[in-house]
């Protein structure tokens, strides 16, 4: 989903070209789950956290931070390991011990996100450390980059692109999945919800809680869902806000997510076209194709930006799909393309296209794992989201099929959206290329005999709908208490003053709603001014 990073972000519904795309792609075996784990992994469950300050010009005085040591691959725990570095709030009340959060992605840092919001989760220090964390492959936790990799798919799906021609098509694209295996390292091939459930596990126990209380956003929600599943004994208090699906292919999620993120953008341009300073004009009738023009110029001639390289106008639209989750955004995004539009200046936009870590370089770790520096690299997010995603997806359509289905697929995902259809068919193909994933999460993740845990769907999400909740309520079992959250934007916890205190007070006294029960649409989340200072 990203997906989901939002600033707490994920990927989407999907109407009647959905089931397009599902017929398309749902060719191919699944792969294997993985079995329970047979090796010694006691050294690992063995480690007790040792918390420092926090290393970075940006890092609050207050923030510490560690490392927690897991294998690379569980199934081989003597070949290798990487660190998963941690940040915490420590309890100003008494604590019961630590609440993880996760902020969604799939790619998105943990770190930065508490380090720059941690103000919203405040009242949980009153019985909790608050914790969270890089997921490997993530930020400082061995970062995966694909370097220019992504431009081989992104080039592959242009209007330009010859699809007659798919051996051509398909060597640009294996490119790109090799590319991204020589700049990533070992941790790619071990990249995956499945595996950062296991690394949950391993830092619950580091932490020193008997249980794990959680808190997760967008794609956090789904990796919840997932350590739910593997540890159901080891269940807490956790609560899911934004909930992703358990059972669409990637190709359904991602004419999903096309849609969500058009509907979003036609909502921005509504609100900026009422401000004189709207970089896309006053005229609401033509802002929609002033958008495009724009997308369409920088494709052309991409900008230069202060990190070396270039950015293009997919760069934008990933920008653009971050910057949308949220309205609270919207004054920022404003100014961000008026630096753009106006004095050529990238560095605003990209803080949304990276999650704010758009920092160059990336060295190697001892044991060939990327190094948790501050230098992650530039497509951390999109290359971990990417990653990630076909990790977590079995489906792997032949060549053969997939020549035949292109030009139906890139229809189906144009009349999803003309702004963020290329670039979600771009996320699709990059799993080309790429060993099939997993069929864990559709197959096992269901019928939890678990502690109960709260699932937060908001009506007006454009990431991740409510229907989803529904569904993964549904399948979770009675495990699962749904709070219906009569909102819009990307989840409710930061939104809705309703939610918020229902989350807390489920994480920190015990108290769950009714399964059921909703929160009204807060006034002032329905109600974002324009900035004219932009």
């Amino acid at each position: 989903m990203l997906a989901m990073l939002c600033t707490r972000p994920v990927v989407r519904r999907c109407a009647g070209a959905s089931a397009l795309a599902l017929a398309l792609l749902g060719a191919g075996l699944p792969a294997s789950a993985a079995g329970p784990p047979q090796p010694d992994l006691s050294r690992f469950y063995g480690q007790r956290a040792s918390w420092s300050s926090c290393q970075g010009a940006d890092m609050p005085k207050d923030l510490q931070c560690t490392k927690v040591t897991v294998p690379i691959d569980y199934a081989r725990p003597n070949a290798g390991t990487l660190a998963v570095a941690l940040a915490r709030y420590r309890a100003t009340g008494t604590s019961r011990g630590s609440v993880l959060l996760n902020f969604g992605g799939p790619g998105g840092a943990g770190i930065p996100e508490l380090a720059a919001g941690g103000k919203d989760f405040m009242d949980l220090t009153n019985g909790y450390d608050v914790v969270t964390f890089d997921p490997r492959g993530v930020g400082r936790s061995s970062p995966v980059s694909c370097g220019d990799g992504g431009d081989d798919a992104s080039a592959a799906t242009d209007d330009e692109a010859d699809i007659s021609r798919p051996q051509a098509l398909f060597k640009q694209l294996q490119r790109a999945s090799d590319q991204c295996a020589r700049n990533s390292g070992p941790v790619l091939a071990h990249i995956g919800t499945v595996n950062a459930s296991r690394d949950l596990d391993v830092i619950r126990q580091a932490l020193g809680d008997d249980k794990l209380n959680y808190l997760g956003f967008s794609y956090g929600t789904r990796l919840g869902a997932v350590y739910a599943a593997q540890f159901p004994d080891k269940v807490g208090r956790i609560a899911l806000d934004g909930v992703d699906t358990l059972t669409e292919s990637l190709a359904e999620q991602g004419v999903a997510g096309a849609e969500g993120q058009q509907t979003a953008l036609e909502d921005f341009l509504d609100w900026c076209a009422t401000d004189v300073g709207c970089p896309f004009g006053q005229d609401r009738r033509t802002a929609g194709d002033e958008v495009v023009r724009l997308i369409r110029s920088l494709d052309e001639n991409p900008v230069p930006t202060d990190f070396g390289g270039s950015f293009s106008g997919q760069d934008l639209v990933g920008a653009l799909g971050q910057a949308l989750y949220s309205k609270d955004l919207w004054p920022s995004l404003e100014r961000a393309l008026v630096s753009l539009t106006e004095d050529g200046d990238t560095r605003r936009v990209l803080a949304f296209a990276t999650g704010g870590i758009a920092l160059p370089g990336g060295a190697q770790g001892a044991d060939g794992a990327k190094a948790d520096t501050e230098r992650v690299p530039a497509d951390n997010l999109p290359a971990a989201l990417m990653a990630i995603n076909c990790a977590d997806d079995p489906d792997r359509p032949a060549a053969a099929q997939l020549t035949r289905d292109l030009t139906k697929l890139r229809a189906a995902y144009e009349q999803a959206s003309p702004v963020f259809g290329r670039y979600r068919l771009t996320q699709l193909l990059m799993c080309y290329g790429r060993p099939k994933g997993t069929d864990f999460i559709r197959d096992r993740v269901k019928n939890l005999h678990s502690a109960k845990m709260l699932l937060v769907g908001t009506r007006g999400d454009p990431a991740t709908p409510y229907r989803w909740t529904v569904e993964t309520a549904r399948r979770l079992g009675p495990s699962a208490v749904v709070l219906d959250n009569k909102g819009v934007g990307h989840t409710g916890y930061s939104s809705s003053r309703c939610v918020h205190r229902k989350v807390d007070d489920f994480l920190l006294y015990g108290s769950l709603p009714p399964s059921g029960s909703s929160c009204p649409a807060d006034a002032a989340a329905e109600d974002t001014a324009p900035d004219s200072t932009a």
